[in-house]
């Protein structure tokens, strides 16, 4: 059970202003309305008990709720991935490639269309049954990251997006990755930033009841990386960081509600604005990592 109090959030990002005030990044202006502000956030009533208790919810159930709308809106981080591993691929030949997590079907398409054989791998039937729907000429199986049902060396090139914050170790994984992959053959990762992990960016989802629930997320930091994959015979061969865009302070009032749960924390940052851009400024949106097995 996870315990999200909207007032211990919006504390949160005026803590982290404050402590890249303290460093030197603001002035003492700054410093004085975020504690002023700190004094109205405890000294609203409204906000005392507005705490939810959500679920953690693993992958399948979670995204077999998700799969009905998955494809409806774009997901912001798209914008992010697609660029960056758009331009990875772009330099790789054609061959087999595996969709690792594929969900449904967004990179597989991509795959697809640069002449990759796809194999597409999801734990989730309800996602799978969307790729197919999407990539007809590619091959999709239900497996888990952990044992892909790919043969050893079979693959020229793996791409999983989107999918490592829900494994609790990534050593299992990148073995797997490792497995299928031949001599010489790349491996390409888009994932959320910890940063942006800590800061709460975790799926929401709501179950039949209409309970909260959260997809199970962990915060893998940039070394976790590193020290899983060399080991395994994978030579970094790229890194990005995508960004944020700097957001602008909105004009007029900020809202003084939380607002849904659905839209926690998007509109609890809302609340404190100033503080939300000076907390997340220069953060990076994104993790792109391309390896070769040596």
């Amino acid at each position: 059970m996870i315990y999200e109090h909207p007032l211990a959030y919006l504390l949160g990002l005026e803590g982290v202003a404050l402590l890249r005030s303290f460093t030197g990044e603001h002035d003492k202006e700054f410093v004085a309305e975020r504690i002023a502000e700190i004094r109205r956030l405890l000294d609203d009533e409204s906000l005392a008990d507005a705490a939810v208790d959500v679920e953690r919810v693993d992958s399948v159930t979670g995204y077999r709720t998700w799969s009905r709308t998955y494809d409806d809106g774009r997901n912001s981080a798209f914008d992010f991935d697609e660029p960056a591993v758009g331009a990875i691929l772009d330099e790789l030949p054609a061959g087999v490639a595996v969709d690792a997590a594929c969900g449904t079907g967004r990179f597989a398409e991509i795959l697809a269309g640069r002449g990759h054989r796809v194999i597409g791998v999801d734990s989730s039937p309800e996602m799978l049954a969307r790729a197919r729907e999407r990539v007809p000429a590619g091959e999709f199986s239900t497996g888990e990251l952990t044992g892909l049902p790919v043969g050893d060396a079979a693959a020229d090139l793996v791409v999983c997006a989107l999918a490592l914050t829900h494994v609790p170790s990534l050593e299992p994984v990148f073995a797997e990755f490792a497995r299928v992959l031949r001599p010489g053959g790349h491996l390409v990762i888009s994932d959320l930033h910890p940063g942006r992990v800590m800061f709460g960016s975790v799926p929401p989802v709501r179950d039949a009841e209409g309970r909260p629930g959260r997809l199970v997320s962990h915060r893998h930091e940039i070394g976790d990386y590193l020290r899983t994959a060399l080991p395994l015979g994978l030579q970094l061969r790229g890194y990005d960081e995508p960004e944020l865009p700097d957001q602008p302070v909105p004009s007029g009032p900020a809202p003084t509600e939380p607002g849904p749960w659905d839209f926690w924390p998007w509109s609890l940052a809302g609340m404190v604005p100033e503080a939300t851009r000076a907390a997340s400024k220069g953060m990076p949106a994104m993790m792109i990592w391309h390896f070769q097995r040596s």
